[in-house]
């Protein structure tokens, strides 16, 4: 996948969803941690490259994260 052109401007974790598995915070994890509750939360949107981001919100088995371009359009899941 490459997406170096793609600019993220959200993430959102539905911490309804999180099963706190913490494969995002494996791939990406100046991006993610997991909170006092085992769930993933967003530390820093900035924290690593778009591809990576995407990667690690693909990796979600319950896809509790979605991730939104500059334009404010949902790009996963």
């Amino acid at each position: 996948m490459s997406n170096n052109q793609t600019k993220i401007s959200k993430i959102v974790v539905d911490h309804n969803l999180c099963i706190g598995c913490g494969t995002c915070t494996t791939i990406a994890p100046g991006v993610f941690k997991l909170d006092e509750n085992n769930k993933s939360t967003v530390i820093d949107l900035n924290g690593a490259d778009a591809d990576t981001v995407l990667l690690a919100a693909q990796s979600c088995p319950v896809m509790a994260i979605s991730v939104y371009d500059e334009d404010g359009k949902q790009i996963l899941p």
